[in-house]
């Protein structure tokens, strides 16, 4: 369909913003699609809006969904070597892991509002009946998520520190060091990871301290595969057995926890890592 086409990279950028996963975006993505192409489209009057209170409708039920989804396991499988879906449009359009970060911490129906009128500029009204609430309530919904994301405390830019942080949490993951690990997250830490990276097959994420630091512990007979490289310019953990990169985890780091960590698996992602994830900081 012509008119999905035009539309297709503002409805990843949506769909990226609200999930976070560029696969679960491209799910979204499809499932618009075949929602546009079961619909009369002599009943639609600007396509562009219908399809963005589909995919935001879409993707509201993915987050209230997630409570459901299983743990992330850090012992994950090798990933396959088929390519993942297409990305280029999401990457073009990513707001970084910081702010993914924040948004994770929101409601779902905060996180639409605040997705959709902050960052979209679409009508409050049009925010509420996707949400079927007031036009009041949304706004309030936003303002709520406003004020979370401005008072959010920045990452971390000192390197030296934050590369001692995932240095200390590479070593207590290899010691088993439970007590340590906890000492390193934030207590509302969050840790996702891609479809490449799940066991299931899916996009996965935990929340806390200890479920985290748990799974942490799993990590450890692997742990003599791993290094400490840079990732966008970022401390991170390289997984690369028999000199193959296979998986990354990336830190977001506030004031010396832990806050967030991002397991790569896909082959696609990991290619565009490789220049720099090659450069080690030792």
């Amino acid at each position: 369909m012509e008119d999905f086409a035009t539309h297709r990279d503002h409805l990843r950028a949506v769909a990226y913003r609200m999930l976070g996963s560029e696969s679960e975006a491209d799910d979204a993505v499809q499932e618009a699609w075949l929602r546009l192409a079961r619909s009369d489209t002599n009943d639609i009057h600007n396509t562009r809006a219908w399809l963005t209170t589909v995919i935001a409708r879409v993707c509201l039920d993915m987050l209230r969904s997630r409570t459901a989804r299983r743990e992330i396991v850090l012992d994950m499988p090798l990933p396959a070597d088929s390519p993942g879906p297409e990305q280029e449009a999401i990457l073009a359009e990513s707001v970084g892991l910081a702010l993914l970060v924040v948004l994770d911490t929101l409601t779902p129906a905060e996180r639409l509002a605040f997705v959709l009128h902050d960052m979209f500029a679409v009508p409050f009204d049009e925010v509420a009946a996707i949400l079927g609430r007031s036009t009041q309530a949304a706004k309030m919904l936003a303002s709520r998520a406003r004020h979370r994301v401005g008072t959010n405390q920045p990452p971390d830019s000192d390197l030296t520190r934050r590369r001692k942080v995932v240095e200390a949490f590479l070593a207590a993951s290899r010691n088993g060091d439970f007590a340590a690990l906890l000492n390193l997250l934030d207590p509302d830490v969050t840790a996702r990871a891609d479809a490449s990276a799940a066991p299931s097959g899916t996009p996965t994420w935990l929340r806390g301290a200890k479920a985290i630091g748990r799974q942490a512990l799993v990590f450890s007979h692997r742990a003599e595969h791993a290094r400490i490289g840079l990732v966008d310019g970022d401390p991170a953990i390289l997984i690369e057995p028999y000199g193959r990169l296979v998986t990354v985890l990336a830190f977001t780091i506030t004031n010396g926890k832990i806050i967030a960590i991002d397991i790569i698996a896909d082959p696609q992602r990991l290619e565009g890592l490789t220049d720099q994830a090659g450069d080690d900081l030792a």
